[in-house]
């Protein structure tokens, strides 16, 4: 019989960055701050529910169904959120989602999905392209905004990586986009050292 008192439910929501893609391992850096915990002692199941290429846009159309369908245990349940980085994509004359509806989807969801569950958000990933990053770099305090207005914690990533000579050597060896092992690894280190994760006391809560 199930122990509800340590039996941790997360669900990962965002894009390729939350996926793991590339990473050989298979775990990315949800993988490895749930293995993590457990090492401290929390019994965590971890969905991950990346999707690449997904923009806020299309992770506000899914969230909802898709953490209810596996948050339905009597259990404690989390939800952590990491998009916007396709958003900021070129397409036709302008972007794959403007930055003003990307700020409002942001809000829509991290809204919601505060009312429901323990809530967190890492900001938008690099993708290695210039011009993109640019606009990823802008994008974050924009997000960072809202989401202390909404009194949810958030995790501005970005500028982190893209000052990070690790993070770009691993991106260049792999797809030139996404990192390999060592590069999801430093961002898990990243959300292991932020106080606002939940497993990172070993004190069963």
């Amino acid at each position: 019989m199930a122990d509800v008192a340590n039996d941790h439910r997360i669900c990962f929501i965002g894009d390729s960055m939350t996926q793991g893609t590339s990473d050989p391992t298979c775990l990315g850096w949800p993988g490895r701050v749930s293995a993590a915990a457990w090492a401290t002692g929390y019994a965590v199941t971890a969905h991950n529910l990346g999707i690449r290429g997904d923009t806020s846009q299309g992770v506000a159309a899914r969230w909802q169904a898709e953490s209810a369908l596996r948050l339905q245990a009597e259990c404690h349940k989390y939800l952590v959120f990491s998009f916007g980085a396709n958003d900021m994509t070129p397409q036709g004359d302008g972007l794959r989602v403007a930055v003003a509806q990307s700020v409002e989807f942001f809000t829509r969801i991290v809204s919601a999905a505060q009312a429901r569950h323990p809530t967190v958000v890492l900001g938008p990933f690099p993708v290695g392209e210039a011009a993109q990053d640019a606009r990823i770099l802008d994008l974050c305090p924009l997000y960072a905004e809202r989401a202390q207005a909404l009194g949810v914690p958030y995790l501005p990533v970005a500028r982190f990586l893209t000052d990070s000579a690790l993070w770009r050597v691993d991106v260049v060896a792999s797809d030139g986009c996404h990192p390999g092992a060592a590069g999801y690894q430093l961002v898990a280190d990243r959300v292991l050292a932020w106080p606002a994760w939940w497993f990172s006391n070993p004190t069963i809560s």
